[in-house]
């Protein structure tokens, strides 16, 4: 895919994520739109950073490490998205990364909570929430929010700025809403006790159903492949 291609397609998600406010009466200011560049070869994102969007997120560490030199040029925010292992904590530091979207279990939240304290910086934080409640999932179970917000309250360099959910796979939107839904009444709920700020953010939605994921509330969509083209995967 060539950079004219990239650009075109930026241009027609930033389309649809327009229509899908005015439709559910928001401003498009709202919605922050999130560039899952899995697989993404460094060149392909510069087209896309260079061109504005500079919110990029990986689902592995090891791809900021092997696309950090080739972008070190440029300024851009840093989500990690995927499963994280606390074996690779210091590569948060390392490669600058501003937000973990990810954050479901405890033992994950103390250790990167003594990382954080090592270096004397704080890290802004989402809790990632099993909403669809597949078993090929990762993500804390619906009920199991609140509380585990209470505990990570510890956690002084972990700033909690929202949730994030991967909805349902399937190809009808409409079976996907009940996993935003979820995610929406979540947030409330935690608005409610006093555990995050009304503003938090939720993430949520992809390339197939991101006008669904803003109906339903969504601030960060996370769109790869409507951008970049189908994902290729190298046979390892």
């Amino acid at each position: 895919m060539n950079a004219n291609e990239i650009l075109n397609n930026i241009e027609t998600v930033r389309r649809r994520i327009i229509s899908a406010c005015k439709k559910s009466g928001r401003n498009p200011d709202s919605v922050r739109l999130l560039l899952a560049v899995k697989t993404v070869e460094p060149e392909k994102i510069r087209v896309a950073v260079e061109a504005g969007e500079t919110l990029i997120g990986e689902n592995k560490i090891q791809e900021f490490a092997e696309k950090n030199s080739a972008l070190s040029d440029l300024k851009y925010e840093k989500h990690f998205i995927g499963h994280l292992q606390t074996n690779k904590l210091k590569d948060i530091v390392k490669y600058e990364i501003n937000c973990v979207q990810s954050l479901d279990r405890l033992e994950l939240a103390c250790k990167l909570d003594r990382r954080m304290q090592d270096v004397g910086r704080s890290i802004d934080v989402m809790v990632q929430v099993n909403t669809s409640f597949e078993k090929s999932k990762f993500g804390l179970e619906p009920d199991s929010v609140n509380p585990f917000l209470k505990k990570l309250k510890q956690y002084e360099t972990l700033n909690v700025k929202g949730f994030m959910t991967i909805g349902l796979f399937d190809s009808d939107s409409e079976n996907v809403r009940p996993s935003y839904t979820r995610l929406r009444e979540i947030r409330d709920s935690a608005v409610s006790e006093g555990l995050v700020h009304a503003g938090c953010e939720l993430s949520m939605g992809m390339s197939g159903d991101l006008e669904t994921a803003i109906e339903e509330g969504a601030t960060i969509i996370r769109v790869g492949s409507a951008i970049f083209g189908t994902r290729l995967y190298s046979n390892k």
